[in-house]
């Protein structure tokens, strides 16, 4: 079950620890024109039933949800009902293991899948299913039990594992792994303090997500380019829509600073990738920045704050005992293959 770049990622720390993969990933019914609306559904409507990325089978079944899920229980309905054919399409074979991205509203079909299958069901969040989910009314009882039929809960971050655990009754098994944070070496740079001239030449600020996604609060981050304007500076503002993974690290290696201003992140994953492709992050406290970030880059929610940390970023540069690579190391490649190897090795034992 899928939730695109993380998915991927996870696809490729599996199969590169031998482990013969297959995507089940569930796509609502959407017609083209809606995909306007809705950034994060860019391509739904064309999406083929069936494909191939890098080796890896892929199999999209559908199932009908209106925006906002009004009617949880036709949701879960509809969506449970394509276990047959994701089973015709499989043919003869089974996995050991089911992992589920994202708990609403897929657990449900991956649930079926492993009831019939009797095989261990593990399910993972990355945020969305905890931030937002849960405040939804009928869905966050549904994702709560989704929780329960897991064998394994695994959370993206500390945060969002004691949210879990704070409830009367937890998943039976709960871990904490982060998304892998890995840059190949091509674009990998040290943070160093700006080169440019004081406020004499033009400064790029990458604003690493899609400006139509309101929880990114673009309109924070155009506020805080103003403010530095109104200190004297030259600015530009870079986003990031639905581009290619080398040509995000292009925008980062080329940015001088990246601003994070989203209202909830589990990572974000963005911030760790722009370290260390050279590029100093500022953000508002949210995630696990503080875990990370220099104190002196995680500000207020106010553009005066945030243009204060970019100021402080571009002429310090990284001024940590510890390297970047040091400080990330709990979401390295090793330290997350270490960790998905043990549970899964646990759950077929």
């Amino acid at each position: 079950m899928t939730r695109g770049v993380f998915v991927d990622d996870h696809v490729r720390l599996l199969k590169d620890l031998g482990h013969d993969v297959k995507v089940v990933n569930p796509l609502p019914r959407i017609p083209r024109y809606a995909e306007a609306r809705r950034s994060t559904m860019m391509g739904v409507s064309k999406a083929p039933r069936r494909w191939r990325h890098e080796g890896i089978d892929a199999f999209v079944p559908r199932f009908f949800a209106l925006p906002d899920h009004p009617y949880p229980r036709l949701t879960i309905s509809s969506i449970g009902r394509r276990a047959k054919w994701v089973e015709k399409q499989l043919g003869d074979w089974r996995p050991d293991i089911v992992v589920c991205h994202t708990l609403w509203p897929v657990a449900h079909l991956a649930k079926r899948l492993a009831e019939r299958w009797q095989r261990p069901l593990v399910g993972v969040v990355h945020g969305y299913d905890f931030d937002v989910g849960l405040d939804l009314k009928g869905v966050g009882p549904a994702i709560q039990s989704a929780t329960v039929a897991c064998d394994a809960l695994v959370c993206a971050s500390d945060r969002l594992t004691a949210i879990a655990a704070s409830w009367p009754t937890p998943p039976r098994r709960l871990e904490t792994i982060p998304c892998i944070t890995e840059i190949h070496r091509e674009w990998r740079r040290p943070v160093k303090p700006m080169k440019k001239s004081w406020k004499k030449e033009p400064i790029d600020i990458l604003f690493p997500a899609d400006p139509r996604r309101p929880e990114k609060r673009h309109l924070l981050a155009l506020q805080t380019g103003e403010a530095l304007e109104r200190r004297g500076w030259v600015v530009g503002i870079t986003s990031l829509r639905h581009q290619p993974r080398n040509i995000v690290y292009d925008r980062m290696l080329t940015a001088d600073v990246t601003l994070v201003t989203s209202k909830r992140e589990a990572g974000p994953l963005v911030a760790r990738e722009s370290l260390l492709c050279g590029t100093p992050v500022v953000s508002v406290e949210v995630g696990e920045v503080a875990r990370y970030l220099p104190k002196e880059w995680v500000r207020q929610d106010d553009p005066e704050d945030l243009a204060d940390g970019i100021e402080a970023a571009l002429r310090d540069g990284w001024k940590e005992a510890e390297r970047v690579d040091e400080r990330l190391a709990f979401a390295s490649k090793d330290t997350v293959s270490q960790a998905w190897s043990e549970l899964l090795a646990s759950l077929v034992s």
